[in-house]
């Protein structure tokens, strides 16, 4: 355990936080010998597990060879052969992907690449940035500004850049009485249409959002037919379209990118944490052909650059990651253990009447805790259900992904679930088990307290 005496400035100072000395699969083991599983690879990042085999040599292979160049004077072969393999990948239009470092770099990159290719196409008042409420695209300046998660922003409120934020397409909370999710989907998205006529057409740069909403709602997905009413909404008045996939990118859904399930292909998509598996700290954005070749025939040259951008035992890293998908076709036991791992979780928690919406796609799933099922009121923040949650599961051996304001970005509970893509039948009864134990426990502590 870490302590008051670490030299490290922990997230919580003076916390108790597990010394993880080994790990295998879907185990953390800390230096008392306990095996924790864990549930949510991290903060859903751990695709392939821990020690995976295969990667580690790739790893150590790359090392022997080039560990590190400068991108701005060199690239290396595994950088080009992984873009290769990124863009064979993707739709036929997104040929080309930028490197970076993590998520919050690529949700950087993206907004400053939009920006560039407004001035390079001749339309340099495009400045302002939408974005949704109750989003969360990073912890950098540029990314938490455009993040729309009150209690996320609080503290550096004053400092952050002026984005402008539009509702997000979350039918449990937001729809009205009667309306249909095709409905409400479809006035979810013409608020964004609104918001660009108040803005101003000529004004607008890009649209950004998460494809599937991870750490702020909880695997919240869009209702049919929204994103192909937000990329009409863009065609029409020349704004970029980016998707953070950060998250639910590169299989995590089912399919290698999440918008391929909405029927769409954005501007660029930000890619970062099933790109390597946390193997190394890698992002990207990919970027369509039309944004690329503004770029090849203006300036010729991207305005923005990051030290580690293109590191090779990164690349290696994330290409052995993805061969890895592959090759043991695991987007197939995403589809298969993720239905698993929904009705599982259903089954064992719909009873409880604390447990008020489940939702997710793939191997990301969640739900919501709620004070009344009926009302969907939320529990007062105050009662910090998430952090109980989250201490309680790691007392039964449990790692999971819970988080707070998902109701108003304040209050609202919800937990969230990302195992491997390898995770096996076993495994992911193990873990609805675990949750389900978990969840009955901290509530049998707080029921009186509602």
């Amino acid at each position: 355990m870490s302590g008051p005496n670490s030299k490290i400035l922990h997230r919580i100072i003076g916390a108790k936080v597990p010394q993880i000395v080994s790990s295998s699969g879907i185990y953390l083991r800390d230096t008392s010998g306990r095996d924790i599983v864990d549930a949510s690879g991290g903060a859903a990042v751990a695709c392939l597990g821990h020690s995976h085999p295969k990667i580690i040599a790739a790893m150590e292979a790359q090392m022997a060879s080039v560990c590190y160049v400068h991108s701005g004077s060199f690239t290396t072969p595994i950088v080009e052969e992984l873009g290769r393999v990124m863009a064979e990948n993707a739709p036929d239009t997104i040929n080309h992907t930028y490197l970076v470092s993590g998520g919050s770099e690529a949700v950087e990159s993206a907004i400053k690449l939009a920006r560039q290719y407004h001035v390079e196409t001749g339309s340099p008042d495009r400045r302002h940035v939408i974005a949704r409420r109750q989003s969360y695209h990073g912890n950098t300046f540029g990314a938490l500004s455009a993040s729309g998660h009150r209690a996320r922003r609080k503290m550096y409120e004053p400092m952050l850049v002026p984005f402008h934020h539009v509702d997000p397409c979350y039918f449990y909370r937001h729809a009205e009485p009667g309306e249909t999710p095709e409905d409400y989907g479809r006035r979810a998205a013409d608020s964004l249409e609104i918001k660009i006529a108040k803005l101003g057409t000529e004004n607008v740069a890009a649209f950004i959002a998460e494809t599937v909403v991870g750490a702020t709602l909880g695997a919240a997905t869009a209702e049919a037919g929204y994103f192909r009413r937000i990329r009409e909404i863009c065609d029409k008045h020349n704004v970029l379209l980016i998707l953070d996939e950060v998250m639910s990118g590169l299989g995590r859904t089912g399919t290698m990118h999440a918008f391929e399930q909405e029927g769409i292909v954005p501007d660029m998509v930000t890619l970062a944490k099933g790109l390597a598996g946390g193997y190394q700290p890698i992002g990207a954005v990919m970027i369509e052909d039309r944004v690329y070749g503004a770029l090849a025939r203006g300036s010729r040259a991207f305005q923005h650059g990051l030290t580690y951008s293109g590191h090779p035992v990164a690349a290696a890293a994330a290409l052995a990651v993805q061969q890895e998908i592959a090759e043991q076709d695991l987007l197939s036991n995403v589809g298969e253990m993720g239905n698993r791992l929904a009705s599982g979780l259903k089954t064992r928690l719909e009873a409880n009447p604390y447990v008020g919406h489940f939702r997710g796609r793939g191997l990301l799933q969640a739900f919501e805790l709620v004070a009344d099922r009926d009302t969907k009121a939320p529990f007062d923040a105050s009662l910090k259900i998430n952090e109980r949650l989250k201490d309680t599961a790691m007392d039964l051996g449990l790692m999971i992904y819970p988080s707070g304001g998902c109701a108003d970005g304040v209050n609202g509970d919800h937990l969230l679930i990302a195992p491997p893509f390898n995770v096996t039948a076993d495994e992911i009864d193990k873990i609805v088990d675990l949750v389900g134990l978990t969840v009955d426990q901290v509530f049998s502590e707080i029921s009186f307290e509602k």
